[in-house]
């Protein structure tokens, strides 16, 4: 039997429960699943960051620490993290961020906000055909992959960046210092999609925002961090930056008086661009631990040193 103890908040065991059980019995897996164990007789860890759980030196059995979030940041820096850590790369999450970066893509494209405050009156707006609007994509892992290939079969013209070099079929990409530039240069659309890590933080700042064509948009369903707030602020005061969709935040909720809320050229989304879906999650969970029983590589596994 393999133990395996449910780390999340409270509220979340009657979602994932039978989910998690549908899926280790799809895999062949004799789990015992529960939310408490004693430390020492723990064989995984099915892990949200916001839960109770935050050291794992008594786990002295634990094979590996699944995620059930996208994001490690903040468990990444937990020193008493010694096992392997795998992150959540969600089939169901994947869409529902395609979905939602498709949405306000087209948006801007065809900006359905005139069309809105000009319903009343006959006012022709012809937006660009969609070759004509570069976009780029900061972020080239398993959801920026993704987003940048809806967007090119949509016909736009894409560019992605990441620190390493990557490789997607039908995008420009590039990568490093160097490559930043050339990613900015044109992007008349910029979708974040990077992790949080020292390397990222304020990667778009006042010289980065002033290297796109002026009027552009930004979209942010990435991490808060990656934008300097107030650097964004001056350049919408300026018309640098035409507007931006911004749904993560350095604190969340956002406060209520922070000027993202009654700026005019800011639209605020309260983090909802992708969530973990529990039947999707549940078989990447599964998944990891019968390759773990099987003594075969985890996926999706956290490098520790690049923080992802």
């Amino acid at each position: 039997m393999i133990n395996a103890l449910f780390a999340a908040r409270p509220e979340r065991w009657d979602t994932y429960e039978p989910t998690l059980r549908a899926a280790f019995e799809a895999e062949g897996l004799a789990v015992d699943l529960r939310q408490d164990f004693a430390p020492e007789e723990v064989d995984y860890i099915i892990y949200a960051p916001n839960s109770d759980l935050q050291d794992f030196r008594p786990y002295t059995r634990c094979k590996a620490v699944l995620n059930l979030w996208a994001g490690v940041e903040k468990i990444t820096t937990n020193e008493t993290l010694t096992q392997p850590l795998c992150r959540m790369v969600d089939p169901g999450l994947t869409q529902s961020m395609i979905e939602w970066v498709t949405g306000h893509v087209l948006r801007y494209h065809l900006d359905i906000d005139r069309s809105l405050a000009l319903q009343n009156s006959w006012s022709p707006y012809i937006p660009p055909l969609a070759e004509e609007r570069p976009i780029t994509i900061l972020g080239l892992g398993a959801l920026g992959q993704a987003c940048a290939t809806a967007l090119t079969q949509l016909g736009f013209p894409v560019s992605g960046w990441s620190r390493t070099a990557k490789s997607v079929a039908g995008v420009t990409c590039h990568h490093g210092p160097e490559g930043l530039n050339a990613a900015l240069a044109e992007a008349q659309i910029v979708i974040l999609l990077l992790p949080d890590t020292p390397h990222t933080q304020n990667i778009l700042n006042s010289q980065s925002l002033a290297r796109l064509p002026k009027g552009a948009r930004i979209i942010n369903p990435g991490r808060g961090p990656l934008i300097d707030d107030e650097a964004l602020l001056a350049a919408l005061e300026t018309g640098q930056i035409a507007h931006a969709t911004l749904d993560v935040f350095r604190i969340e909720p956002l406060p209520e008086d922070h000027p993202y809320w009654a700026h005019p050229k800011v639209t605020v989304t309260p983090h909802i661009a992708a969530e973990t879906r529990p039947i999707t999650a549940s078989r990447v969970i599964a998944e990891n631990i019968r390759l773990g029983e099987a003594g075969e590589d985890f996926v999706h596994l956290v490098d520790r040193n690049r923080g992802y």
